[in-house]
């Protein structure tokens, strides 16, 4: 037998993840199609939309492929903006870039008065490995719902709007384009996700980000290390203290973490150390639990090594974790059927294999869906070259097709059926009404 190299770390074992799959696929067997008990648009308006989603197919494709080819970082999706800003002109719809203070920021609406329902687009993409999150769907399908849906604006009345939101990944534009004020006459928004099932409902994680900066007293480490309060000693206390917190947290929590600064030589006591942490919960008031009982640990780290602490909590806005709209998304699955799909029900698969989106902070203002759409095999990872390569690939384009129709279905659903939007709004209200999100954490 060869023995192992030390230089290399060892290979998890993929006994778990192997299980889990075959878990899910049969979850995914027994899985009962969802069903609406609202009608939606009269059937010759969703027929009407059916075709013209299928017919800017190629178009819609063809953009997915062109972001995917020129992937651009949040706050810098210049060329991105542009490309959908031309097709909307194409098309007759004029796109105003540049709105609530952000540069690649757009919106495009449909009609006046009544109803309006929003179409997010995203279109950033990840530093290293471009659509790796296949927000290059995202965008080419949202693009695809509002074209579609804005044909027969005139038949069901209302207002439609394409919205899109920069910076996604960390940089929370949907955030700060609500605190500008581009959602205030907004009643409700729908986008899809890319992932490796089609889902109606699926969870994402509220994420706050803190950064703990210890202050200790330098000194030389050999000849008087009794006159120094070492700052790498508090980080590391501190770090230990949040291991030691995983294991009375929810399974749904989440805390990882990095050091950024532990000292410049050894000979040195460190006067900085330093610490970065994403802190991830369920729902609202356990994120906001979960952020105080951090800050007691920071504290009490500083305390025991005789070191000053400062937190500096969210630097961009803090995400929310998404508020399911049932209702809305009952009108989301039916509509995927057209195509071929099946969207499944929340819990067929496992709740925690999901991650934070600033969507989930819109879904505290107004009802919000935010369904998957599958693109690849099941043990497929967002944020991997591998996702970036389906996001690219012929089942990717066959999803912005099938998207964009789910999306224009979902719009005009709501706009024509007063009485699903009585039980989208309904429902939005029993689950607690808006959430002042701006000073939820203060």
């Amino acid at each position: 037998m060869r023995e192992p190299d030390p230089t290399r770390p060892s290979p998890p074992d993929d006994g778990y993840l192997r299980s889990l799959t075959a878990a899910t696929e049969r979850a995914v067997r027994d899985a009962e199609p969802i069903t609406s008990e609202h009608a939606g648009a009269p059937e010759e308006v969703r027929a009407a939309v059916l075709a013209a989603a299928r017919e800017y197919g190629d178009e819609l494709v063809a953009l997915s492929q062109d972001l995917h080819a020129h992937p651009e970082e949040g706050y810098a999706e210049h060329r991105s903006v542009r490309a959908v800003a031309a097709l909307l002109e194409r098309h007759g719809h004029p796109a105003k870039v540049g709105v609530g203070g952000l540069d690649t920021a757009l919106v495009a609406t449909r009609g006046t008065g009544g109803p309006h329902i929003g179409v997010l687009a995203e279109y950033d993409a990840l530093p290293g490995i471009g659509h790796a999150c296949g927000h290059n769907i995202i965008c080419a399908t949202a693009v695809g719902g509002f074209l579609a849906a804005a044909r027969v604006q005139e038949r069901v009345g209302g207002r439609v709007s394409l919205i899109g939101t920069p910076a996604e990944e960390g940089g929370g534009g949907k955030e700060k384009l609500a605190r500008a004020g581009v959602f205030d006459d907004v009643d409700a928004v729908i986008m899809l996700h890319p992932f490796t099932h089609d889902l109606a409902l699926h969870p994402f994680l509220g994420r706050r980000q803190v950064e703990m900066v210890f202050h200790g007293v330098a000194s030389h480490a050999s000849a008087q290390p009794f006159m120094g309060r070492n700052a790498l000693d508090a980080a590391v206390a501190a770090y230990q203290g949040i291991a030691a917190l995983r294991q009375h947290l929810p399974g749904s929590d989440r805390l990882h973490g990095i050091f950024t600064d532990g000292g410049a030589r050894p000979n040195v006591v460190p006067e900085r150390a330093a610490l970065l942490f994403y802190v991830r919960s369920a729902a609202p008031e356990t994120l906001r639990d979960l952020a105080a009982r951090m800050t007691e640990i920071a504290h009490g780290a500083a305390a025991m090594t005789g070191c000053g602490v400062e937190l500096h909590w969210d630097p961009l806005p803090p995400y929310l974790p998404i508020r399911f709209n049932h209702a809305l998304a009952a009108r989301w699955a039916v509509n995927q059927e057209p195509v071929g799909r099946r969207p499944l029900p929340r819990g067929v698969v496992p709740d925690f294999l999901t991650g934070s989106t600033d969507l989930g902070n819109l879904s505290y203002r107004m009802p919000a869906i935010h369904p998957m759409i599958a693109v690849s095999d099941p043990t497929v990872a967002l944020h991997t070259t591998a996702f970036a390569e389906a996001a690219g690939s012929p089942a990717g384009d066959l999803a912005v097709r099938d998207g964009a129709v789910g999306l224009a279905l979902t719009a005009v659903d709501y706009l024509a059926d007063a009485e699903l939007r009585d039980a989208v709004d309904a429902e939005f209200a029993e689950a607690g009404g808006p959430l002042d999100v701006p000073t939820y954490f203060d």
